[in-house]
């Protein structure tokens, strides 16, 4: 019988020790995902290119063998305020911290030391790829009547497939809440440089940069070695005398940007970022409406701690 490529299920759950299965079930670890991808082996090939009198190929042996994942989660909330969100563990995969305060909100925030990990199971209709160690980035994209969604790369070390009967996972997805499109009714706060402008879109990426290590003498390992978060807003122009950024972007100076999703306690998330430095500005046409499209960089504060480029409140 063929694999059937609509029977799918993604399960994640948080490393204790980097490397080691912690074991996520279907009941307790399954995550709601859409355009899942999986690439197995990720590796480099080592071609052997021997002399010989004649024609034909060479062995191919490969090397640094690791495993990729990409899906996205649709951007909502957790059900109650300060209850953490089942795609938690994949966000602080991507460096985060995760700070919950309680009947109040859980705060996802960048770090530059003590990476968590997590193991990732992809069920494609009887074929388990088990995939531990896995740590990555995550870009957040929010545009008008789109859903917003988190949409995550995420690398870990290869581990033989196993079979494991898709019926026998017992996938609950309780603790997903139903998405709200991103318009005017379910998403609020928009402020760009401390100006309400009227948001056409915005994106967010991370920018953690991954690494797989796998060196003599040394654990198989990714690590997470640098991170530039940067992201691009489109919103209505305006006149200078309402708004003038094209001062701030040939100053360098540095503003707010933040949005607000979702309307009721348990499934809202709010996007801040304190010091927005944005790098040009252009004009696009949307609906013979003139809009700007502004790339900008997050940038850290001069505190000497810095980890404080932008923050997630599901809440």
């Amino acid at each position: 019988m063929p694999l059937l490529y609509n029977k799918r299920a993604i399960l994640a759950k948080t490393e204790t020790t980097y490397g080691t299965d912690p074991t996520p079930t279907g009941a307790n670890n399954a995550i709601l995902v859409r355009n899942l991808e999986i690439q197995p082996i990720d590796a480099e090939q080592v071609n052997r290119d021997l002399v010989r009198p004649y024609f034909g190929a060479s062995d191919i042996l490969i090397a640094n063998v690791r495993s990729r994942i990409t899906f996205e989660v649709e951007m909502a909330g957790a059900g109650a305020a300060g209850t953490v969100p089942k795609y938690g563990p994949i966000l602080k995969a991507c460096g985060m911290s995760e700070t919950v305060t309680a009947s109040t909100k859980v705060t996802y925030a960048p770090v530059s030391e003590s990476f968590n990990s997590c193991t990732i199971y992809v069920n494609i209709d009887g074929v388990t790829h088990k995939v531990i160690g896995c740590r990555g980035t995550v870009s957040l994209s929010m545009a008008v009547g789109q859903i917003p969604v988190y949409q995550f790369e995420l690398m870990g070390i290869y581990q033989s497939p196993v079979d494991v009967a898709f019926s026998s996972i017992g996938t609950s997805y309780s603790g997903f809440q139903s998405p709200l499109v991103f318009n005017n009714t379910n998403s609020t706060g928009f402020q760009f440089h401390s100006y309400a402008a009227e948001l056409q879109s915005l994106e967010l990426q991370v920018g953690m940069d991954m690494v797989y290590r796998e060196l003599v003498g040394n654990t198989k390992e990714v690590l997470l070695t640098n991170r530039n978060t940067t992201g691009t807003a489109q919103f209505d122009a305006v006149l200078m005398a309402t708004k003038d950024y094209f001062t701030a972007a040939t100053t360098s100076a540095t503003g707010n940007c933040t949005v607000t999703h979702g309307t009721t306690a348990g499934n809202r998330v709010k996007v801040t970022v304190p010091r927005a430095n944005i790098t040009t500005i252009n004009y696009v046409e949307a609906n013979s409406i003139t809009q700007c499209t502004v790339p900008f960089v997050a940038l850290p504060s001069n505190n000497g701690t810095g980890d404080d480029e932008f923050s997630i409140e599901v809440f």
